[in-house]
């Protein structure tokens, strides 16, 4: 028998390379053979090797396809780009200069048109010195050469101008940078608690329960008259386009309707508009539904006016609850159901919020950007602070408040534009508490075009600080806790309304491209990069579809705080534009919940036709002409896109900012001024919000 031969010892040990090989002869004689000579036939087979040239050749092919589509598609959209600037802005085609409002705003434009000026002159003159060689500004220590080296006038002048930088420019940048890092900081802080506590509340599932259903099918000893009389109000405002389908939703609300009254408050000055909700009042009311129409001829006070003369009326008195609806919010049939049981064995309970949620998030890329501010606002904002502090800001709708709470803390006032958030405010101060119902859901709209989301931003950033002035001295005076009032003034107010759109519109939109021209005071990648893009992705996480839009989420963001910081200034300072209310235009898209009102619309002429059977002839002429004032509807004007200067002279300033970047080879610094530059040029020529294929 032969022996047994064990090397792997022997093999561990060895480092040699080598490949051994075992031969079995006829004979029981065996042999061991060592080869370690370079020979080609005893090395490994690599995979790779085993692909013939046909298949190298359909592999090459197919990543060369891949790449001339991707250089196509990135050229094709850069030509797109080329031909849009080409005619909005050279032959004005179809476009309207975006005005500027007096004041701040003006203001604002003139010193961003200066720094432009100053940043391509100063870009001038530093590509004529990184020519002729002066490479001064890639050194990271600064070094003025002697008077022998200086090589002419010019270079004189750009030698001055790096000691002027240097002990003149520098460390005002860098004060003001490192001042507004620790806020960037700090709001960053703000987020990831919030964050912490939602994912708390979602570990834990703590949510507002209610003890017992009391509208359970089989509690035989309930009957209708138990039901709380509830009122409905629908505010709205020349709303041609959605009207219809928000009453048809609160008029289908699942309710006695003995104990409903649904109020439509129009404040609409269009005779033609007025006629239409008319008709549409009259039809649900010859239905059977509770409703009536309420008009008023002095239009005070945009909606807070509205709403107030609405709770003017003697019969509101006999209420105890009041939920309100936009105009184009659509309530499923059980909102009551699931929001007014909360307010039974509670009487503090002022207010119970709902979430929202959009028919049109997918509509464009504005839409879906929106949506994703909006979903972390509600489920993580609102629903951590109704959780932990019984406090947040009313949204203004798709909400159910207790009568005697809002009589208690003054009622609606007109002296702000943002009059849920007063009424809060003072509910607050007066010691109600709101809840947040996160799993009740509410359709609505999103501005789908740029012009209307900026107004609505607007006037979002500009009432809160127009507000925080009125309130503070009674925050100060009020009787609640003092850390609900260093809660309402320092997170509530100044970090979330003040700080945020100060910090990213000066150092992102400021800051950042000075610092490309003054190298000194150069801001660290993770301030531009890192925490933004962390931050971005925490802000995504409640809508998680949004993550591939994570990249144009944060230079969209970064855009707006130009809109933001103009508004917070003048609502800070009540400037002109500090109190103006402009309508959010919608668009009246449809949502499943419609398919039934379209199916009653089918409808409508049979039961028009009853209802002239038993109508006078001054009833029935009145009818005809309302018919016929819904006929000749205007024929919808084709969308005139408006051009932004201070978001076009900001994509400017970036994009000459990045390419003083690449001279001076800062990578990270360039991507990031180069996509910032293009997303304010898309915002400028009003390309945000187009359509998507």
């Amino acid at each position: 028998m032969a022996p047994r031969l064990d090397f792997s010892n022997w093999w561990a040990k060895d480092t040699r390379k080598g490949t051994p090989v075992v031969v079995k002869m006829e004979n029981p004689n065996y042999s061991v053979v060592e080869i370690n000579g370079p020979d080609a036939a005893f090395r490994p087979v690599e995979k790779s090797r085993g692909k013939n040239a046909k298949q190298v050749t359909w592999i090459l092919l197919l990543k060369a396809h891949r790449a001339v589509g991707c250089v196509a598609w990135i050229a094709t959209l850069f030509w797109a780009l080329l031909g849009t600037i080409k005619r909005r802005l050279i032959f004005r085609q179809d476009v309207t200069m975006a005005s500027e409002k007096l004041g701040k705003g003006k203001l604002l434009f003139t010193v961003i048109k200066v720094l432009l000026a100053t940043s391509l002159a100063i870009l001038t003159f530093e590509v004529v010195a990184y020519f002729k060689g002066w490479h001064y500004f890639q050194n990271p220590s600064l070094h003025i050469p002697r008077n022998s080296d200086i090589q002419g006038l010019l270079h004189l002048v750009y030698v001055t101008w790096l000691s002027f930088r240097a002990d003149c420019i520098a460390p005002p940048i860098q004060a003001l940078s490192k001042f507004c890092v620790a806020l960037f900081l700090i709001q960053s802080a703000d987020r990831m608690i919030l964050c912490l506590g939602c994912f708390w509340i979602k570990y834990k599932k703590i949510k507002p329960r209610i003890g017992e259903d009391p509208f359970r099918s089989d509690d035989v000893e309930r009957s209708g008259y138990e039901y709380p009389l509830v009122l409905v109000q629908i505010p709205m405002c020349n709303e041609r386009e959605v009207y219809e389908q928000s009453i048809s939703a609160v008029c289908q609300l699942d309710w006695p309707k003995d104990r409903l009254l649904i109020q439509v408050l129009d404040d609409s000055d269009d005779e033609s508009i007025q006629c239409l909700i008319k008709e549409e009042v009259a039809t649900w009311n010859q239905r059977g539904i509770n409703i009536i129409y309420r008009h008023r001829l002095v239009r005070t006070g945009y909606k807070a006016g509205n709403l107030k003369s609405a709770m003017s009326c003697e019969y509101v008195q006999a209420y105890e609850f009041v939920a309100i609806f936009d105009a184009d919010f659509q309530p499923n049939p059980d909102f009551l159901k699931q929001t007014v049981p909360h307010f039974e064995d509670n009487p503090k309970l002022g207010l119970v919020q709902a979430r929202w949620t959009f028919v049109n998030k997918d509509e464009n890329l504005l839409t879906r950007l929106q949506n994703i501010n909006l979903c972390f606002h509600f489920e993580v904002e609102q629903q951590v602070n109704g959780v932990f502090l019984n406090f947040f800001g009313f949204n203004g709708t798709a909400g159910v408040w207790r009568i005697k709470a809002l009589e208690e803390s003054g009622g609606w006032l007109e002296r702000t534009t943002v009059e849920d958030m007063d009424i809060a405010i003072r509910a607050h101060l007066n010691g109600w508490k709101f809840i947040f119902l996160n799993d009740v859901k509410v359709l609505c709209e999103v501005p789908e075009s740029y012009e209307a989301y900026r107004k609505q931003q607007h006037r979002w950033h500009s009432g809160p600080m127009h507000l925080f002035r009125l309130c503070l001295p009674a925050i100060i005076t009020s009787k609640i806790a003092i850390w609900k009032k260093a809660n309402l003034i320092l997170l509530f107010f100044l970090l979330r309304k003040l700080i945020v759109p100060f910090y990213s519109f000066t150092l992102f939109c400021i800051i950042l491209p000075l610092t490309m021209f003054v190298p000194e005071a150069e801001l660290p990648v993770w301030v531009i990069c890192y925490v933004p893009v962390f931050m971005s992705f925490l802000n995504i996480l409640p809508a998680p579809k949004s993550f591939p839009f994570i990249v144009p989420y944060l230079l969209f963001e970064n855009t707006m705080s130009v809109t933001k910081f103009n508004a917070m200034v003048s609502g800070l300072f009540q400037l002109g534009s500090s109190y103006e209310w402009v309508v959010t235009k919608k668009a009246g898209r449809s949502s499943e919940s419609d398919l039934l009102a379209a199916a009653e619309r089918e409808s409508k002429t049979t039961n028009l036709l009853q209802i002239q059977r038993g109508a006078s002839e001054s009833e029935l002429t009145e009818l005809n002409r309302l018919k016929e004032q819904k006929e000749a509807a205007p024929i919808p004007v084709k969308r005139v896109n408006k051009i932004y200067r201070k978001e076009l002279t900001l994509a400017f300033l970036l994009l000459a900012a990045s390419v003083r970047s690449l001279l001076s080879a800062q990578g990270v610094h360039f991507y990031f001024l180069l996509f910032q530059g293009v997303a304010f040029l898309l915002v400028g020529l009003d390309l945000i919000g187009e359509q998507m294929s």
